[in-house]
């Protein structure tokens, strides 16, 4: 971030960072809080989950209002105005990686009273530790500015998609095989589609920031691997 004559503009562009930095954190615990209430049926953590959402609303709302004065005020241009641009697109991906882990911990009520193979809870585990990690990358990513890691993490995009579609398969072979499993499986379809989106999120960080450090976008289209929709149609 470059130094600017005027130490208020200097500190203007610093909150925004710092702010940034905050949410991406708490965006973090959500969605990690999220699934392991899901997995243990912790009702409490669930709620947890649920009301820490009015931060991280609350937050991207100070960074809009703060990157709009800024613009107003300083009048930025070239680098600086995509660094408040990219302020603003990162708080609203950040601020929807907290809406789905809320909606994942909705879900924990319906869920917990079923009684589910153990597996099932892993495919779920192992697909969030993936995007939790995707999204403490591009965070640290933020921090850093570096344009050829935030395009490394955008070209493993396709790697949670795979993931993705592997437990969209076991969660419908359940559903085929015992017609009780319908509902509390549907419900983890939609949890495993929240973790899955997050990581989409993480993508459009990740892009951003390539685009706040170049000046550029990204070429060519993201690698996508997932075909569940494919796999829903050959069920029916």
């Amino acid at each position: 971030m470059a130094t600017h004559i005027a130490s208020v503009y200097d500190e203007d562009l610093k909150y925004l960072s710092r702010r940034i930095s905050e949410m991406g954190g708490l965006a973090e615990q959500m969605v990690a809080e999220s699934v392991r209430a899901l997995v243990n049926a912790d009702l409490g953590l669930a709620q947890k989950v649920i009301s820490d959402d009015v931060v991280l609303d609350d937050a991207e709302r100070q960074i809009g209002e703060k990157a709009i004065v800024t613009i107003a005020k300083r009048q930025p241009m070239a680098a600086d105005l995509r660094e408040i641009m990219g302020s603003i697109r990162i708080a609203a991906d950040l601020e929807r990686v907290g809406d789905l882990g809320k909606n994942t911990a909705k879900r924990v009520i319906a869920v917990s009273s079923a009684s589910l193979p153990r597996q099932l809870s892993r495919g779920i585990e192992h697909l969030a530790e993936l995007t939790l990690m995707q999204l403490k990358e591009v965070l640290d990513v933020y921090a850093s500015r570096s344009a050829e890691k935030a395009k490394a993490i955008r070209e493993r995009d396709g790697e949670i998609d795979a993931i993705y579609t592997s437990l969209f398969r076991e969660l419908l072979t359940y559903m085929m095989e015992d017609p009780r499993n319908i509902t509390p499986c549907t419900h983890l379809l939609f949890c495993a589609k929240n973790i899955e989106r997050i990581g989409d999120h993480a993508t459009n960080i990740a892009e951003t920031i390539y685009y706040m450090t170049t000046g550029a976008q990204p070429l060519g289209e993201r690698p996508k691997d997932d075909s569940s929709n494919t796999v829903g149609a050959l069920a029916t």
